[in-house]
């Protein structure tokens, strides 16, 4: 809706040229086109505003004789704006669909007109899968040429998964100047609802049904997944009749060869039950059936308060397996069959690939997914989720049947996704352009954002286990350590401290000065942001603990930590490993090791337990002789600073530095 609204309003502000790049596959294509006809009328409205070309069509002699034509109105000033067609390309996104495009448009005086080019699901095949190897992959060529031939236009990139095209090199010709969220109507449900706000929706596949088990029948949660459908399809039909569309989706794995066994079992399972319900009334296989269908009307009615009884619903099923039209959505024999919905209520697509990204399935259900997650790409997993749009209207009637781990990466995405739109927003709100957005936020260790192949520039990630953080090269540089000496000053005179609690027996390295309620937001801007940090580990480490500790205050804005000023400010003499970095900077526990009745640690518990089971920050500043490689001390009194997270506040986060970020 929202590419059809940019398309009219192109049209009203005078573009004579709009290309629509759509899916990858025919089907896909043909679905944009039909949709983009329906909402611009161009089929019955009483003017030509419009001129229509699909790119399977646009090297015929009429299309560009109509093309040409529509392009001189444009450059004749006696032909009134009214009149002039804006030029309506749709093209599916493969090479030599484009290349057919491209040669028309080459034939064009383009100059001074105005052009936009759409690329529907940007972030896939779009992007340059070659960039490791300074190459170009071949759609991604096709679409450079594409733009290469349009003198004066726009980009402009459409996706729910902004993550490949957000972490391509922003000097990428690819790579978005500016980014808006689009806020959908209050009719879609999607992660949030499906997986944290409404209970009930998601099932577990589990691990003996699925397809790596070698399963010679249906399995048990499949026959469970279609009882759900039935009985949803019998209660639609009774409220509503045969209007609208209600579906189910089965979505085994990605080859089709895995389709083939889905698609033989619920045939084998229609036809079986399509008989045991025209057994006798009273018969053993009717009444067995009858039963496991009025466990699914329980089932559904924990979600559909309005819920028809069984008794309503019953004298439905026969009708509605008979109905029920089951679907292999797949090109294993041929193109991907298409869909027409208007010809029948209810439906059971079996299907991998065809039904990832872009494919519509109308009035869906039930969707049932055995396949894994796979290698974790986020986007992807995030595109599998054909069962996410415009359904609060009959969101109880939905449920979604997942492999366990797939489940966990769903709710895992959830937040991520929530994370990167918000984030978005808030710097789309500054006016700043998309190259000064800090490509930052969370993503669990789980999974990765996109595939690795359009990534030139690497990424850093931080576990969101509880743990410390600390400068392991505080040394790197003399006048970072300078800076850190003057910024750490002026932070111990900000709080006041005293000597921290702890056993007499203690050795003076072992006794602290504290304040166990400094404002961490005190801590962020006087300590912690004004750190120099040279070395490129220290710097991406401390980058990521300065992002999970802002989450934390934009919670919690009067969040406070304990503050450490370690062995009360004289410097610990620490060696180097072969890399140059410190080899331990906390002190061990006291004693080390049981003596007599003095355990591990009861005098003094060592450096990392201090405070590691609060359940707030935690921030040790330390002074370090340095030792050099010949054992003589090459650097005094240098800050290092450590911090723990506790798990409360520890989230796993990437972090891709873009240089002018």
């Amino acid at each position: 809706m929202s590419f059809t609204t940019v398309t009219a309003l192109a049209r009203d502000n005078g573009y004579a040229l709009i290309i629509l790049i759509a899916g990858t596959s025919i089907p896909l294509l043909r679905q944009s086109t039909r949709r983009l006809q329906s909402d611009l009328r161009i089929e019955s409205r009483d003017d030509r505003a419009w001129l229509h070309l699909g790119s399977e069509d646009i090297h015929k002699t009429a299309s560009k004789s109509r093309l040409a034509g529509a392009i001189m109105d444009w450059h004749d000033a006696a032909v009134a704006s009214t009149d002039k067609k804006t030029v309506l390309i749709t093209t599916m996104k493969q090479h030599t669909h484009l290349k057919k495009v491209i040669k028309a448009l080459h034939a064009l005086n383009l100059q001074g007109l105005l052009a936009l080019v759409i690329d529907d699901e940007a972030d896939q095949a779009s992007l340059n899968t070659l960039v490791l190897k300074s190459d170009e992959s071949t759609t991604y060529q096709q679409i450079r040429e594409l733009r290469l031939a349009l003198p004066h236009h726009t980009y402009l990139q459409y996706t729910a998964t902004p993550q490949a095209p957000l972490l391509i090199n922003i000097i990428d010709t690819l790579s978005p100047k500016f980014a808006e969220v689009l806020t959908p109507g209050p009719a879609y449900v999607g992660g949030l609802q499906f997986f944290q706000e409404v209970p009930g929706l998601v099932e577990i596949i589990p691990d003996g049904e699925l397809p790596d088990a070698n399963l010679e029948d249906a399995p048990e949660s499949l026959l469970k997944a279609l009882r759900l459908f039935l009985i949803g399809v019998a209660a639609g039909l009774l409220i509503g009749g045969d209007r609208g569309n209600r579906s189910m989706m089965i979505h085994p794995s990605q080859r089709t060869s895995g389709h083939s066994d889905y698609y033989r079992w619920v045939r084998l399972v229609w036809d079986t039950w399509k008989l045991r319900l025209d057994h006798r009334e009273g018969s053993d296989d009717k009444l067995e059936l009858l039963d496991d269908f009025r466990e699914a009307h329980r089932n559904l009615s924990a979600t559909v308060p309005d819920l028809p009884s069984f008794e309503e619903i019953a004298p439905l099923l026969q009708r509605s397996l008979r109905t029920t039209v089951i679907e292999e959505i797949n090109a294993k024999s041929g193109p991907t069959p298409n869909i027409d919905w208007k010809s029948n209520y209810a439906w059971v697509l079996v299907g991998g690939q065809a039904m990832d990204r872009g494919f519509t399935v109308e009035g869906l259900t039930v969707t049932y997914m055995p396949r894994s997650k796979g290698i974790g790409n986020a986007d992807t997993v995030q595109q599998r989720a054909r069962f996410f749009g415009y359904k609060r209207g009959y969101l109880g009637y939905c449920r979604v049947f997942l492999e366990r781990e797939t489940l966990d990466a769903y709710k895992r995405y959830v937040e991520h996704e929530e994370d990167v739109r918000r984030r978005l927003r808030i710097h789309s709100e500054t006016g700043a352009p998309l190259a000064e957005w800090k490509r930052r936020f969370f993503l669990d260790g789980e999974l990765h954002p996109t595939r690795k192949s359009i990534l030139d520039i690497p990424y850093s990630r931080a576990s969101g286990d509880s743990q410390w953080y600390w400068t392991r090269v505080p040394h790197d540089s003399d006048v970072g350590i300078q800076s850190n000496v003057e910024t750490v000053a002026a932070f111990l005179d900000q709080i006041a401290l005293q000597s921290d609690p702890g056993s007499p027996l203690r050795s003076d390295y072992a006794k602290h000065r504290w304040n166990p309620q400094v404002p961490l937001r005190l801590v962020m801007e006087e300590l912690l942001t004004r750190l120099v940090l040279s070395n490129p580990n220290d710097s991406s480490s401390f980058t990521l603990l300065q992002l999970m500790l802002s989450e934390h205050l934009e919670q919690a804005p009067e969040a406070t930590c304990s503050v450490y000023e370690m062995s009360a400010g004289v410097a610990r003499v620490r060696s180097l490993n072969a890399k140059g970095e410190i080899t331990n900077l906390f002190q061990g526990a006291d004693p080390s090791k049981p003596k007599g009745e003095v355990g591990v640690g009861d005098i003094y518990p060592g450096d990392r337990e201090l405070g590691a089971r609060e359940r707030r920050p935690v921030v040790q500043i330390h002074r370090v002789d340095v030792k050099g490689g010949d054992g003589q001390i090459a650097y005094t009194d240098v800050p290092a600073i450590a911090v723990h997270v506790p798990e409360d506040i520890a989230r796993d986060l990437l972090v891709q530095d873009q240089g002018s970020t």
